[in-house]
């Protein structure tokens, strides 16, 4: 198995994700090549908590210039990781004020 923290990269905190959160609904990008029984194990095993559900998107690459270059951003997937309703907040999240 791969170490839980190759597979979740980063928190993508925005203001849409803060909505979610009060649904207990958290936003991660995660390794493009993870499935979702992968990321589901990855989280409970770093968090500590029970995850009932999971959503993955993969966010195409977008066209972007700087001056004269073009060139493409990179393509990334994001994970949206429901919590079960015994679960405790995530402590990484507690302080985020959007």
């Amino acid at each position: 198995m791969k170490d839980p923290r190759d597979i979740i990269k980063r928190p993508v905190i925005t203001e849409r994700t803060s909505d979610l959160m009060s649904m207990k609904k958290y936003v991660f990008e995660v390794d493009l090549r993870s499935n979702k029984t992968e990321i589901k194990q990855a989280i409970e095993s770093i968090f500590k908590v029970k995850v009932t559900n999971v959503n993955t998107l993969r966010m195409p690459a977008k066209p972007k210039r700087y001056g004269k270059h073009s060139g493409y951003t990179s393509e990334w997937k994001k994970a949206i990781v429901t919590l079960s309703k015994e679960s405790k907040e995530l402590e990484f999240f507690e302080n985020v004020n959007v």
